[in-house]
């Protein structure tokens, strides 16, 4: 029996999914709300739709194209019953989902998971950030292995002075007043790679709360910043902490360690996205997470070779 309202839970979602045409219905009004179909190569907007194929025609530039054009789902062969249950599954997943077990559930190869996966990870990416204001946390952490968990001889080789400099950094920062953040993956922590992120991240003049790292230096100038200092064992000084983007830290690490295992510094980033859209959206139902997910379809695309350097 077709469902006749959008889904709620993972069990509805898999079944008003299952219906071709009702998936195509859902996708095309997420795509075009208004009604109005324009060419996803040239932006024409006069288009003629051929029902037997389920594709358009587009008046402009003479060609076809399908829901998919234009899009991260292009040139993939998965239908929308795969796609679909698979972005309410890793939109709404607590600690993300390997691509080793997102197979199993699919019925697809790891191969093909993995693929899908970080697709669905380049619609997360915010593609348009509106700067901080008011009192914003700014941290960073390192992503590694842990040396009391490797080999004496490993430990060795991969681990030198504190064992920072052999791992991976993402800055982030948390805005206290909408609690929202926002991460990047920087190849060190040199005080110009940290200063560039806040000036980008925070408007000058706002609140901002850090520890007392030598790469803050000078930033008092353009902020009212305040510090905790972390090296003598203060962590909150009344409302002065950066509590906030480290409870973050640990809910990325916790998916990386957790679920991931592995990550490699050439994917970082898309998994930091992830775990970034879902803190932003975690006030949301999980329906509302699918739908913000799906916003970010569009216009974007990452192929195979991209992806792999290949």
């Amino acid at each position: 029996m077709k469902e006749t309202r959008q889904p709620t839970n993972l069990v509805e979602a898999i079944r008003y999914f299952s219906d071709p045409e009702q998936a195509f219905v859902f996708m095309r009004d997420i795509r075009w709300p208004d009604g109005r179909v324009t060419c996803p190569r040239c932006g024409h907007g006069e288009t003629s739709f051929l029902t037997t194929r389920s594709i358009w025609k587009c008046k402009g530039c003479k060609r076809q194209f399908s829901l998919k054009v234009g899009t991260i789902f292009e040139d993939s062969p998965l239908g929308w019953d795969t796609w679909l249950p698979a972005m309410w599954l890793i939109a709404n997943s607590k600690n993300s989902i390997s691509s080793h077990e997102l197979g199993r559930s699919l019925g697809v190869t790891q191969r093909t998971a993995w693929f899908l996966l970080h697709r669905i990870r380049e619609a997360m990416r915010t593609g348009t950030f509106e700067r901080m204001s008011g009192i914003t946390e700014v941290d960073d952490t390192f992503i590694g292995g842990l040396a009391k968990n490797m080999h004496h001889k490993v430990r060795k080789v991969r681990i030198h002075g504190t064992g920072g400099i052999d791992k991976m950094v993402v800055q982030g920062a948390r805005n206290r007043d909408t609690g929202t953040v926002t991460t990047a993956v920087i190849a060190n922590t040199a005080t110009a790679t940290i200063q560039e992120n806040i000036y980008k991240w925070v408007e000058t003049g706002s609140a901002l709360f850090t520890d007392t790292h030598k790469s803050y230096n000078g930033l008092e100038n353009h902020f009212a910043m305040k510090q905790v200092n972390h090296a003598k064992g203060e962590y909150v000084s009344g409302d002065v902490h950066t509590n906030g983007i480290e409870n973050y830290w640990s809910l990325l690490k916790r998916s990386i360690k957790g679920t991931q295992i592995h990550v490699s510094a050439s994917h970082l980033q898309r998994y930091s996205d992830e775990r970034t859209f879902a803190y932003n959206h975690r006030e949301t139902d999980d329906l509302g997470r699918m739908h913000a997910v799906l916003a970010g379809t569009s216009g974007r695309r990452l192929t195979w070779a991209t992806l792999t350097g290949n």
